[in-house]
């Protein structure tokens, strides 16, 4: 491969140094950062420690220290109430909010259903519904100018809505979709969630808004449950029928209805948002670095020949992972995951951790941090070449240890399915003039879309 030539890399989004001083404010809207109020000491310490009127935070990035939060020690630091409150309001008792047997009942009832036997049944819808995306867009006179992030967007909304509900049926993706924006701009925080006496009137309020928002939604999702369980076997063979029929390992038990109701609206989010918003991001850089695209095409013709992809392929796309990778290291999907709450007093890494400590793991700060990645802003899918060796917690997108994403396996073949298919038809390039810009809402994606303009190209047969 020829080196990338570092003098002529670009300056990216998101490149911009740290604060050299810790602010009041621990997130908020930066066109450069999803945390500027997170100074440069928590990229080059092991564990952060920053104090406020809010409480103490502690930053953890070692991966020994990671490992410690999110597996070694685990019942240690559930997620905070505050968190527990916003994800229960906006998606009940699904996975990203409910705690303890609740949470491990759901996990083992659904692992089934994204182990890999299933994630390659589902391939042959990506793959098609990515052919049909491609077909569009050739259809379209060289050079017109699309939002790349929409349209991404709409893609995995379309992958979503075909695996979970197959064709048709009273819920549509488009319909999810809305709900779900609609609910994300809900959830803005207010400096009463914190007042005692004032956060539960709050979080009820909140809750009373998200419902009235998903009525509608929650009325088909109820009769399209209603209507697998009454077909039984001849039930469509999608992720909606898997749920209803999965059974607990160990005790035998079903979901109910509001059960896979909350799961359903879960997985929307994790299954269609994240993976929009991963690819969104691969394009940017793409556009940004002729070499590794022109290294990533020739990947692509010699093992595809313009043929469309499938998920016998996906181990033979290696460089497409180490694209898609390097990717989510610079721009994790979900920069922050959760904060954690310490139970008890603990010491990671040597840093002693008062009770209640607010405990958190940030994925955009490890994957920048100074101690686990030479020039951490630059952009080099060689981080992740076959047989690369690094500690398993200095790269979490999906998070880790018992609570890691499990719909990790399916994003991923999503992502390399959606990537190769497009890849081989088209060079994108960014809007001259154009400033992308970060926006961070639970998800990170690009703010004010991407624009970006559509150059055909032909793959050469292998």
């Amino acid at each position: 491969m020829t080196a990338i030539d570092l003098a002529s890399e670009p300056l990216l989004v998101g490149a911009k140094p740290p604060p050299a001083k810790a602010r009041m404010m621990l997130s908020g809207q930066d066109p450069e950062t999803p945390f500027p109020g997170i100074p440069v000491q928590a990229y080059e310490q092991p564990v952060y420690v920053q104090r406020s009127i809010l409480g103490t935070w502690v930053f953890v990035s070692d991966p020994e220290g990671v490992k410690r939060v999110l597996l070694d020690n685990v019942a240690n630091y559930p997620k905070t109430l505050m968190e527990r409150r916003f994800f229960q309001a906006a998606f009940g008792d699904g996975l990203l909010s409910s705690e303890g047997e609740t949470w491990r009942a759901h996990r083992r009832t659904m692992a089934p259903a994204f182990a890999p036997p299933s994630v390659a049944a589902y391939g042959p819808v990506m793959a098609a519904a990515a052919q049909t995306f491609t077909d569009h867009w050739a259809g379209l006179p060289a050079g017109t100018e699309v939002d790349v992030a929409r349209e991404m967007s709409d893609l995995t909304l379309e992958i979503i809505g075909l695996t979970m509900f197959s064709a048709g049926g009273a819920v549509s993706a488009r319909g999810v979709e809305t709900a779900l924006t609609r609910v994300m701009a809900t959830l803005t925080f207010n400096p009463l969630f914190l007042v005692p006496g004032l956060s539960g009137l709050m979080f009820k309020t909140l809750s009373r808004k998200v419902r009235a928002i998903f009525a509608e939604l929650d009325a088909a999702i109820a009769a399209m449950i209603a209507e697998r369980e009454a077909l039984g076997d001849a039930a469509p063979k999608d992720l909606l029928a898997r749920l209803i029929a999965a059974r607990d390992s160990e005790t035998g038990a079903k979901m109910t209805a509001a059960e896979v109701r909350d799961e359903v609206v879960t997985i929307f989010l994790a299954g269609h948002e994240t993976t929009a918003a991963a690819m969104a991001w691969v394009w940017y850089v793409l556009s940004q670095h002729p070499a590794v695209e022109a290294r990533l095409h020739e990947e692509l013709d010699r093992v595809l020949g313009g043929r469309t992809p499938t998920v016998a392929d996906l181990p033979n796309l290696t460089y497409a992972r180490m694209v898609l990778d390097e990717t989510m290291r610079l721009y994790p999907p979900a920069p922050g995951t959760s904060s954690r709450l310490a139970v008890e007093a603990d010491e990671i890494c040597g840093v002693k951790i008062p009770k209640g400590a607010n405990v958190a793991v940030v994925p955009w700060i490890i994957h920048r941090h100074r101690d686990l990645w030479d020039r951490p802003e630059r952009f080099d899918p060689e981080r992740f070449a076959p047989g690369t060796e690094r500690p398993r917690f200095a790269y979490v997108p999906f998070s880790g240890g018992p609570r890691v994403c499990i719909g990790a396996q399916f994003a991923v073949a999503e992502a390399l399915l959606i990537l190769a298919t497009v890849a081989q038809r088209f060079h994108l390039e960014l809007k001259p003039g154009h400033r992308v810009a970060i926006h961070h809402r639970v998800t990170m994606r690009p703010a004010g879309g991407l624009p970006m303009i559509l150059r055909p190209r032909q793959a050469t047969a292998s």
